[in-house]
């Protein structure tokens, strides 16, 4: 089980790392805004806990929200950084790999530190 140490250590990170990047860079979907969508699925990739409608509203959200292609890549880019920032174990960067299996969203990339979102259509 991953302390509520960790899990404040791992939101600020992200909160860190979503107003940097987005301050970076204008974009129609910043990366504060995936962040906070997707939130709610922090304490499933950390420690294996229940998915949550939550997390997977989030994914869903973040989905439909990226209709072109800059969009789809901007997300991505985000995921990747949050991704890096976290020191995950090999099962929740499976678990984060999965999310969009697991909530029934067919994401045209792996939420993955190896994706490269600039080869996103």
């Amino acid at each position: 089980m991953v302390s509520s140490n960790v899990v404040v250590k791992v939101v600020s990170a992200l909160v860190l790392l979503a107003f940097i990047a987005s301050g970076s860079a204008v974009a129609e979907i910043p990366c504060n805004l995936v962040v906070q969508d997707l939130m709610p699925c922090v304490p499933y990739v950390l420690s294996g806990r229940q998915l949550t409608t939550a997390c997977c509203g989030g994914v869903r959200s973040l989905y439909t929200a990226a209709k072109s292609t800059k969009d789809r890549q901007d997300v991505c880019g985000c995921l990747k950084n949050a991704i890096q920032s976290i020191p995950l174990t090999s099962n929740a960067a499976r678990l984060a790999a999965g999310l969009p299996a697991q909530c029934k969203v067919n994401l045209p990339y792996k939420i993955s530190p190896s994706t490269d979102c600039k080869s996103i259509k």
